[in-house]
C-alpha cells in the first residue's frame, strides 16, 4: 500500500473514531448526568431521599458496568442494528459505546456532586432554595471542575472502547489496527494506528487539565 493511500485511511479513520467518540460521549452525558444527579438526590443524604428508586438505578448501573464492552457490542447488535439499520459501521457503534457510557458517566456524576460541601446545601435549603435551583446552582456548579475532569477521563475510556469495536468492524483506527494490522500482519500501520490513539489521547487529557484550571482560576 502506497504512503498516501496509508495517509488517507489514517486521515479518515481519525474522524471515524473523533465522531464514535464524541457522539457517544454527548448522548452518554444527555443520559448519564441526569440518571447521576437522581442519583446523588435520592440517596440517604440527598435533598430527595428515595432508598427505593436509588436501589434500582444502582442496580441497572452496577450490572451495566460489570458487562466487558466487547461481549456488550456482541450482546446488544440485534438492537443496534433495530436503532441505525445495521450493526457495523461507524454510526452503528455509537449505539454500545452510549450504552456503555451512561453508567460510567452517571456513576462519575454521582462521585462529584457528592464532593460538594454539605453545608453549601444546607444553606441554600434554609434561604428556600427550590430542590431544582439547588441542583443548578448549587450542586452542579460547585462541581462544574469535578464534572468537567470527568468529561475528560469519559473521552479517553470511551477512545479505548473505541478501538475495541474495531475486532467486529466498528470503522475508526481501532478496525484499521485489526484490519490491517492483525489480519494483514502489516506491523507499520498498527504502529502507526497506535501512535495516533495514544495522540488523541494525550491532547483530550491536555484540553481537559487546561480547562479545569480556566475553571478553578475564574472559582477563585
Amino acid at each position: 500500500m502506497e504512503t498516501s493511500d496509508i495517509f488517507r485511511m489514517l486521515w479518515a479513520g481519525t474522524g471515524e473514531t473523533l465522531l464514535m467518540v464524541f457522539a457517544s460521549t454527548a448522548l452518554g452525558y444527555v443520559i448519564g448526568l441526569p440518571v447521576g444527579v437522581l442519583l446523588t438526590i435520592s440517596d440517604t443524604d440527598g435533598i430527595c431521599p428515595h432508598p427505593l428508586l436509588y436501589k434500582i438505578l444502582d442496580i441497572i448501573i452496577n450490572i451495566t458496568r460489570s458487562i466487558p464492552f466487547l461481549i456488550l457490542l456482541i450482546l446488544i447488535q440485534p438492537f443496534t442494528k433495530f436503532v441505525v439499520g445495521k450493526s457495523y459501521g461507524t454510526v452503528a457503534t455509537i449505539v454500545p459505546l452510549t450504552i456503555a457510557a451512561v453508567p460510567f458517566i452517571a456513576r462519575m456524576v454521582e462521585g462529584s456532586l457528592k464532593e460538594v460541601d454539605h453545608g453549601v446545601v444546607e444553606a441554600a435549603l434554609s434561604m428556600g432554595a427550590g430542590k431544582m435551583t439547588i441542583v443548578i446552582k448549587v450542586l452542579i456548579a460547585e462541581a462544574r471542575t469535578s464534572l468537567l475532569v470527568g468529561v475528560t477521563i469519559a473521552l479517553g475510556t470511551i477512545l479505548g472502547y473505541s478501538a475495541m469495536a474495531g475486532i467486529v468492524g466498528g470503522g475508526g483506527l481501532g478496525d484499521i489496527a485489526i484490519r490491517y494490522g492483525y489480519y494483514r500482519y502489516e506491523t507499520g500501520i498498527m504502529l502507526i494506528t497506535v501512535l495516533v490513539l495514544v495522540i488523541l489521547m494525550q491532547v483530550l487529557q491536555w484540553l481537559g487539565t487546561l480547562l479545569s484550571k480556566k475553571l478553578d482560576r475564574r472559582r477563585g
